[in-house]
């Protein structure tokens, strides 16, 4: 059980990263993060630090939402 709760953790930090190094994300790409998400019983404390950079950069304006 474990094991299932971090194999999603690098697929989230990659798309973070991507996410954040672009400044965008789309619908696609937010559909696929909680999906990611939303397919884990519990939440790490490392995937929550991802999740509050995503929303932080909403908040802040330095990501933009695009269709």
């Amino acid at each position: 059980m474990t094991k299932d709760l971090h194999l999603h953790c690098p697929d989230i930090e990659q798309m973070v990263n991507r996410i954040t190094a672009c400044g965008r994300i789309s619908r696609k790409d937010q559909q696929q993060f909680m999906s990611a998400l939303l397919s884990q019983k519990t939440i790490s404390p490392t995937e929550q630090e991802l999740i509050n950079r995503i929303f932080e950069r909403l908040r802040a304006g330095r990501l933009r939402v695009v269709d």
